[in-house]
């Protein structure tokens, strides 16, 4: 038998493991709690902000732009529709993180995005 610990949602658990061939055919398999792991980072959000007046919005996950819904110099308010992409055969609102002005439209209808790319500046 082999003992690991193995982390699940944030919790440690130590289990043992037989090892094929090894002979013992009444294997146990434990999954007693050891200790409370600290919290998993949360995975990165949609917008990462640069500085207090600048925000960069970002594609959260792969796909293609169905629809541009701003253009540079646009007022948007938070919430309200940047643009839509398709991914998994699902089309995906991305809006506004915050109240502000568009700076920069980095895509296009038909652009093919990847997960972190940037997609619009916001001032």
């Amino acid at each position: 038998m082999k003992k690991y610990v193995i982390t699940v949602n944030g919790n440690k658990y130590e289990v043992e493991v037989e090892v094929a061939g090894s002979g013992s055919s009444n294997a146990t398999t434990v999954a007693a709690p050891v200790a409370k792991a600290a919290p998993v980072a949360a995975a990165p959000k949609a917008a990462s902000k640069v500085s207090s007046s600048v925000q960069k919005v970002t594609a959260p996950m792969p796909g293609n732009i169905f629809k541009v819904a701003v253009k540079a110099g646009d007022v948007v308010k938070k919430g309200q529709l940047l643009l839509v992409f398709e991914a998994m055969k699902m089309e995906n609102d991305l809006t506004s993180p915050v109240d502000g002005t568009v700076a920069e439209v980095k895509v296009s209808v038909g652009s093919v995005i990847a997960a972190g790319d940037l997609l619009v500046v916001i001032e």
